[in-house]
């Protein structure tokens, strides 16, 4: 671990409010021009609960492997240690994965097509504003060891 790395990733803004501020702007679309993602609300219904609950199963893993290690979940606090045991062996970002699996399990849920373009935005949003500047605080953190994990894992699946 290297002491002359910053503190935090510096971030943008929290993951969670990204994602929950871009759902919420795509429903108030949904309100006043609604446009469905299917015109079968049960389809879209079942899909959306699969993927949300595929989705928090696949969150509580990460978190859990994380707090295993001592280290936060957390992208605004100090990381302490590497995580690249559990879901981090097939995702370098498997809580961001998650996150966006259970925005596009609300999105279908609710059958809104506005919440579901707007991820585009916000997946742009996530990689420059957040996962890019951690990517670039972790590289300063832990230096080889996790430019290495890195070069084995993909950022996303």
């Amino acid at each position: 671990m290297n002491s002359d790395s910053p503190k935090t990733a510096e971030i943008i803004a929290p993951p969670p409010f990204l994602y929950l501020t871009t759902l919420f702007i795509g429903f108030v679309f949904q309100v006043f021009l609604p446009q469905p993602i299917l015109s079968s609300t049960l389809v879209c219904r079942e899909v959306g609960v699969l993927l949300f609950v595929l989705s928090s199963f696949l969150a509580r893993w990460s978190f859990i492997t994380m707090r295993k290690i001592g280290t936060s979940g957390n992208p605004r606090e100090t990381s302490t240690a590497l995580a690249i045991n559990g879901p981090f062996r097939i995702s370098r970002n498997p809580i961001y994965l998650a996150m966006t699996g259970m925005y596009l399990g609300i999105s279908f849920f609710t059958n809104s097509l506005w919440s579901l373009v707007l991820l585009v935005p916000l997946l742009s949003v996530m990689h420059w504003g957040v996962i890019f500047r951690e990517e670039r605080y972790l590289a300063k953190q832990f230096g080889q060891a996790y430019l290495e994990y890195k070069s084995m894992v993909p950022r996303w699946l």
